[in-house]
């Protein structure tokens, strides 16, 4: 394995434990700056659709930089946000904190999945992308439940101050490991939005939407479902995490091991088998161990389709990656949204 793609993981883990460690701190934020947890929801959806504007907009204005120096600002950025979030005086600064990481979000999966694919043979681009989004499916077994005792132990505030380290670790390691990748020649904004015009990405950026829009409607209040409905101790959230995290990094696995032999077969796969778990989810969600089980499936189920939709639109894009593959990043956080 390239230590390029352990450079990409570690970068990947810091983004994964901010974007989904708040979901188990939404009632300490909630307590500390006296709004309702729907409100607090915000910081949730905010990042999500900071991820969706950030991701065709920094890829752009990036478009003349090289795609080593791209993902070293990129991380710059995301620590940026989280010192912000970290010093919040009010909610709204909090809030402002989380959009100005998450605009980094969508660009950093994005260009990280065309160096990955470039630094491995073509037959193992999907295992390439796996291996980097497994730093982010590792931060919902270690990072985000760690995140989420500190965060109930000593306060929200030390979660993000060690998320912006983890940021500064992951700049570091791009800066020291990633190859000198520069922009290929001729690429422009003209070429690469051609790319839109296949139905195809299209069709795949609606899958994504559509698939991880039902994992999102189903994560994002885990805490307070798992606690008022399910009837678990605020104690076990942080449990339930590592199981949704456990879900994630084994999908995540099956989703690059088999993505290269089998894509489409695999999506229809794990997209049923998701609508079907989601579906059942109304009933579960009353029952302790039937919804732990929905937990793990629906990060299983929902992770595995990450390496394959992320090839399907590198290989449909042909010539002209880099921008569609960073809007399908922003894709999976419009589902969030």
């Amino acid at each position: 394995m390239p230590l390029a793609l352990l450079a990409l993981a570690v970068g990947a883990f810091g983004i994964g434990t901010t974007e989904f460690v708040v979901m188990g701190l939404l009632p300490e934020v909630a307590t500390d700056f006296g709004v309702s947890i729907p409100t607090a929801g915000l910081l949730v959806t905010g990042y999500a659709l900071g991820v969706v504007v950030g991701a065709p907009l920094l890829t752009v204005l990036g478009g003349r930089v090289s795609r080593k120096r791209m993902l070293m600002l990129l991380m710059g950025l995301f620590v940026l946000g989280n010192v912000l979030s970290a010093l919040a005086p009010s909610f709204g600064l909090m809030l402002a904190g989380r959009v100005v990481a998450s605009l980094a979000h969508g660009s950093f999966f994005g260009i990280g999945s065309v160096v990955a694919a470039g630094l491995v043979a073509p037959d193992k681009k999907a295992g390439a992308i796996a291996t980097m989004f497994t730093g982010l499916t590792v931060a919902n077994i270690v990072g985000v439940p760690l995140g989420t005792f500190i965060g109930q132990a000593i306060g929200w505030r030390t979660t993000f101050a060690i998320v912006a380290a983890l940021g500064v670790v992951g700049l570091l390691g791009i800066a020291r490991l990633v190859p000198a990748m520069p922009r290929p020649e001729g690429t422009h904004l003209r070429r690469e939005l051609k790319a839109f015009r296949n139905p195809q990405v299209l069709l795949a950026m609606a899958m994504t939407v559509l698939g991880f829009g039902g994992v999102f409607a189903a994560i994002t209040y885990i805490a307070p479902m798992m606690t008022e409905v399910a009837g678990y101790s605020d104690g076990a959230v942080t449990w339930l995490l590592v199981l949704f995290g456990t879900g994630m990094f084994l999908g995540n696995l099956l989703g690059g091991r088999y993505a290269d032999r089998a894509l489409m077969p695999l999506l229809y796969a794990t997209l049923g088998g998701l609508a079907i778990v989601l579906a059942l989810f109304t009933v579960t969600a009353h029952h302790k161990v039937l919804a732990a089980i929905s937990i793990l499936l629906v990060g299983a189920l929902g992770f595995a389709t990450v390496p394959p939709l992320q090839k399907r639109v590198l290989d449909q894009a042909h010539g002209a990656p880099t921008l569609a593959s960073a809007v399908n990043i922003g894709a999976f956080n419009l589902g969030n949204a």
